[in-house]
């Protein structure tokens, strides 16, 4: 069994974390913009994440083959005890318990920071992270109908929401 690794981000991982992100734009609902992002995108990712806890995810050879991230959910001071997650993991590497590694790693980052609140923001289209979620212990707390197009289809977007 390969030994993965849980790492900071660092500059070299712009263009593995670009490419799982666009991975997921290109072929699934998982990530919301409709067309893939240059790697320039790398670093207004990385600006979001900034002071939040991060990592990737590394195989033997270091190669990131995933990464997550909390950001603020609303840069108001009264909304400093709730971050939001992203993530996403090549696809080829799913299923492996990657994802649930990070967000563990995400979460005690976050309960160290004083962060109480988690939130997810899925599209409706993508079951298999609204199953992750709920099996993690996220909880559907709303739902934006209808608010969403890509490729000519409309989803909602489910939010979900894990009290830490």
């Amino acid at each position: 069994m390969t030994e993965y690794t849980l790492d900071a981000i660092r500059p070299e991982d712009r263009k593995a974390v670009i490419d799982i992100f666009n991975h997921y734009i290109e072929h699934s609902f998982a990530a919301y913009p409709a067309e893939p992002v240059p790697y320039a995108m790398f670093d207004h990712l990385c600006s979001l994440a900034d002071g939040y806890p991060s990592c990737v995810v590394r195989d033997t050879a270091g190669i990131a083959v995933g990464f997550g991230m909390l950001h603020a959910y609303n840069p108001m001071s009264a909304f400093a005890r709730t971050a939001e997650v992203t993530y996403f993991i090549r696809p080829d590497m799913t299923g492996q318990g990657l994802g649930g590694r990070i967000l563990t790693h995400l979460e005690t980052g976050a309960q160290e920071q004083g962060i109480a609140c988690i939130l997810a923001s899925i599209s409706s289209k993508n079951s298999g992270s609204i199953r992750f979620h709920a099996a993690h212990g996220f909880t559907e707390c709303g739902r934006f109908r209808n608010i969403g197009e890509k490729n000519g289809i409309i989803f909602d977007t489910v939010w979900m929401e894990k009290e830490i």
